[in-house]
């Protein structure tokens, strides 16, 4: 299971995290996605921890901790929902069944 981490400076690199992770066991991995089009981190991040009571501990300790000037949000990350790539009917909005 991951950590998701919210609210982070966009001046944090990966070895930032880490660091402060670390405090609480052995960290894994950790991701900061970046934006596509501007290759900008997102200000969120995950960190994957040895086990589950080693993420419970950070979760704990860093969940609404003040970081780099700012409050980070910090749990458990939800599993990633799957896009649908039929791509919907975006702009259809029912009208579809109008005459005119």
């Amino acid at each position: 299971m991951s950590i998701y981490v919210g609210n982070l400076s966009f001046d944090v690199g990966q070895d930032d995290l880490k660091q402060v992770f670390l405090e609480y066991g052995a960290v894994k991995s950790v991701q900061l996605p970046t934006d596509r089009e501007t290759g900008r981190m997102r200000g969120f991040g995950f960190v994957e921890m040895e086990t589950d009571a080693e993420e419970a501990a950070a979760i704990e300790a860093l969940d609404g901790a003040e970081w780099m000037g700012r409050n980070l949000k910090v749990n458990k990350a939800k599993p990633r929902e799957e896009r649908s790539s039929s791509g919907g009917s975006w702009g259809n909005n029912n009208r579809s069944s109008r005459r005119y």
